[in-house]
């Protein structure tokens, strides 16, 4: 059975205005609907006759705490439900989504009573509760304070999307327990009913009815706020999963760039070496140009082997890393005996190699093998790069927590554009002082990974013409990192 409604009238305006209005709360639509679910369980736990005026909000979710009550629905209970005009059509109305379908059941109800809405109705911007029976009463109205879409609240839609952001859905409340001030409401909607309805006695309030509204209202915050906590883990759970799947990401690109660059690598010195093959074999080859070739044969077979050492040195680091705890090592009981391997090799070149390791200096931690792969791979390159008649330096002193350990050279320097370059794998200075470019560019990127590991960091400092200075930290020795 159906009426509509020709009257202004607004339930919100009558609370606020009354002797004993309770304070207006500013809720979300979560918010609201947990009380309106409060007060069905409340009705569904008492199980007496009731007289019951409700509108609320098309969509799904609203649907089915309503249906709840309706499913209990007796002979001797009576509902009024109202609408706005447009909740019939079959579209969704403006901002809603499509899968959300009017709040009204689809089979008849004996006693339910639809009412329709004019569209300059005051309720049309309202949603309420209304519930009279003879342990309890109660009332739960809210207002719009915001409409997301002018076009359509002039349409008369009852939209409300839990979805759509609160401060935009935000709604004006009153939750009444008075009396006297239900029954004015009562008095204001009575009117629209096809028939007078007469309202049976209602006891005093009884604290215990309170009381259980409110510790079901409680249950229900509650209950909101370990699923938005779920909700919030998830959140937190799914920023964790991209992040990781962007660094997976990366590490597949990384990968694949550090394979073709060894593929392009491993490539050349094949391709020199087969060319001198080829060379080789010509019979009008003079013996100085044979021994060229012969010469070339023999650098392209080192500069492979050194680029095959470097690599598996490179892959290893990881694997290692994480089978490996740190040790007290004492830099005056390496670093002079791997400087001294290099002596031979500075002579030769003409360089005067030197260093000053204090012996009073505090441990540092790290594998021994890893520091002495370090020193090897900054003092080769120190001499590779400095003329006859150049010096290199090796150095040591604290500084705070670290130990600095600094490799200064009188060589050729490095280009300030390139300086930023020099730890990428299979980077080579393009210049060097023999115009050897034999080295795999695989020893500052080794250095560097080496020194993450064991909690150090490597800087440069260069000018052209005048040397470079590779300045080594790495942390003092604690005795906890023995775990």
């Amino acid at each position: 059975m159906a009426s509509v409604v020709t009257s202004e009238i607004s339930l919100f305006e009558l609370v606020a205005g009354s002797a004993s209005a309770p304070p207006v709360m500013h809720v979300s639509p979560v918010t609201f609907k947990a009380l309106m679910s409060s007060l069905i369980d409340l009705l569904i736990d008492q199980g007496e006759p009731a007289l019951v005026w409700a509108k609320l909000p098309k969509g799904e979710a609203w649907q089915l705490e309503f249906d709840r009550y309706l499913d209990r629905l007796t002979p001797l209970q009576q509902i009024f439900y109202f609408k706005n005009p447009r909740d019939d059509l079959p579209e969704p109305a403006l901002g809603l989504k499509a899968e959300l379908e009017p709040s009204l059941p689809a089979y008849p109800i004996p006693a339910l009573t639809t009412i329709t809405l004019p569209l300059e109705s005051s309720l049309r911007k309202e949603f309420f509760l209304l519930i009279w029976s003879k342990q309890f009463c109660g009332l739960l109205v809210g207002h719009r304070a915001r409409v997301p879409n002018r076009e359509a609240d002039a349409l008369g839609t009852s939209t409300i999307d839990e979805d759509v952001t609160e401060k935009k859905q935000s709604l004006m409340a009153f939750l009444v327990i008075e009396p006297e001030v239900i029954r004015q409401a009562i008095a204001v909607l009575q009117p629209f009913a096809p028939r007078s309805e007469t309202l049976p006695e209602s006891s005093p309030l009884d604290l215990a009815v309170i009381n259980q509204l409110l510790a079901k209202q409680i249950q229900r915050q509650e209950d909101l706020w370990q699923r938005s906590s779920t909700h919030r883990r998830q959140a937190e759970l799914a920023n964790l999963l991209q992040l990781q799947n962007e660094e997976l990401i990366s590490t597949i690109r990384l990968k694949d760039e550090f394979l073709h660059n060894v593929g392009q690598e491993l490539r050349t010195p094949l391709t020199n070496m087969k060319t001198a093959l080829t060379l080789l074999n010509s019979p009008t080859l003079k013996p100085q140009q044979k021994q060229r070739y012969m010469d070339l044969l023999a650098r392209e077979c080192d500069r492979q082997s050194s680029l095959i050492k470097s690599l598996l040195d490179l892959v290893s680091l990881d694997q290692l890393a994480e089978h490996r705890t740190a040790q007290a090592l004492r830099l005056s009981e390496i670093v002079p005996g791997v400087v001294s391997t290099y002596q031979p090799l500075a002579e030769e070149k003409g360089v005067r190699l030197a260093y000053v390791i204090p012996e009073e200096l505090p441990a540092i931690a790290c594998l021994s093998i890893w520091l002495k792969q370090i020193v090897v791979n900054l003092l080769h390159n120190a001499i590779k790069f400095t003329p006859r008649g150049g010096q290199v330096w090796v150095r040591a002193k604290q500084q705070g927590d670290y130990i600095q350990l600094e490799f200064r050279d009188t060589g050729i320097g490095i280009p300030s554009t390139e300086i930023p370059k020099i730890f990428d794998r299979f980077y080579r200075v393009r210049q060097s002082v023999d115009d050897d470019m034999g080295g795999a560019g695989l020893g500052l990127t080794i250095v560097q990974k080496l020194l993450l590991h064991c909690g150090g960091s490597i800087t440069v400092k260069s000018r052209i013409g005048e040397g470079s200075t590779f300045n080594v930290l790495l942390p003092v020795y604690r005795h906890s990192e023995e775990s």
